[in-house]
C-alpha cells in the first residue's frame, strides 16, 4: 500500500456544510448510481495516492469544515465534447475542526498531516456555529 492524499477545494456557492449537503441531494450532483460527484477539468497526476483513502476536503468562506472520502475518479465527457474528471464521493459528510485557509483556484493536495482532524462525535453541535465564527475561532486555536 502505498502513500494517500487528499484533496482540497473551495465549496463556492456554499456558506455551511448543510449547503453542500443539500446540493448533493439533487439530481445534477450525482452520477447514474445517485452517487455525490464533483467534475473537475483536471485530471489528478497523483490519483493512485487520491484512491488510497483520499478525501475531498471543502472549504466553505475561508474555513475547512467537512470531508468526504472519495470513492474514485470517472472519466466524464460534456456536452462540448471535452472529458473531464468526475469526483465520485462517499455520500457520508464527516466534519472537520475548523481550519482556516486562504482563498486559491481549483482544487490542491493536502497530505494527511496537514488535513485538520474530524469532529469528535461529542464536540458535534445540533447547530453549526456561523463561518466566520468558526474561522476567528480557529484563527486562535480555540477549534
Amino acid at each position: 500500500m502505498g502513500n494517500t492524499v487528499h484533496l482540497i477545494k473551495l465549496c463556492v456557492g456554499a456558506e455551511k456544510v448543510e449547503d453542500l449537503l443539500n446540493w448533493q441531494k439533487q439530481k445534477r450532483a450525482q452520477n447514474v448510481e445517485g452517487l455525490p460527484v464533483h467534475v473537475t477539468r483536471m485530471w489528478p497526476k497523483r490519483a493512485d495516492e487520491i484512491l488510497n483513502g483520499g478525501s475531498l476536503y471543502w472549504v466553505f468562506k475561508g474555513v475547512v469544515l467537512a470531508r468526504q472520502p472519495i470513492l474514485r475518479l470517472d472519466e466524464v465527457t460534456g456536452g462540448d465534447g471535452i472529458t473531464r474528471c468526475a469526483i465520485v464521493l462517499d455520500p457520508k459528510v464527516t466534519r472537520t475542526e475548523a481550519a482556516p485557509k486562504r482563498p486559491f483556484q481549483g482544487w490542491r493536495y493536502l497530505t494527511p498531516s496537514d488535513a485538520p482532524a474530524d469532529l469528535r462525535s461529542q464536540s458535534r453541535r445540533e447547530q453549526a456555529l456561523p463561518p466566520k465564527l468558526e474561522m476567528a475561532l480557529a484563527e486562535i486555536g480555540v477549534r
